[in-house]
């Protein structure tokens, strides 16, 4: 297995850019699930030709997808390794959050001893004498 290098800003830049699109997000579902022409993407949304180049060219740009020649047609793929190290950065701020999660519970669960020694001892006023 090959070690991932860790994302640089820029890169987690783009990832995060090229998925802030629900429309990019579908073109890389389709393309993991198989290699596909920027023309049978452009057929499935209802904007130009040119807009699904756009987005594809975003993905593109973040490495989430590999465009290549073939004739005249351009098709496109997902990147797996990519896609697997901005899941590993994923993981890694979900663990992040989770301690930090577990760490609030922990503090939350704690019960001053302070506070439940002056709850014992406190009288009730309506026994006041001279009642």
């Amino acid at each position: 297995m090959v070690a991932q290098r860790e994302l640089s800003e820029a890169e987690v830049d783009r990832v995060f850019h090229a998925l802030a699109t629900s429309t990019r997000r579908d073109i890389l579902r389709r393309t993991i699930e198989r290699e596909q022409s920027v023309s049978t993407l452009a057929s499935e949304y209802e904007m130009s030709f040119a807009a699904v180049q756009k987005h594809v060219a975003v993905l593109e740009a973040a490495d989430l997808i590999v465009k290549r020649a073939e004739g005249r047609e351009r098709l496109v793929r997902a990147n797996p390794e990519m896609i697997a190290r901005a899941r590993a950065l994923l993981a890694r701020y979900e663990e992040l959050w989770r301690s930090r999660i577990a760490r609030l519970d922990e503090l939350l669960a704690e019960t001053p001893a302070s506070t439940s020694d002056t709850t014992s001892t406190t009288e009730d006023p309506r026994t006041e004498e001279g009642d």
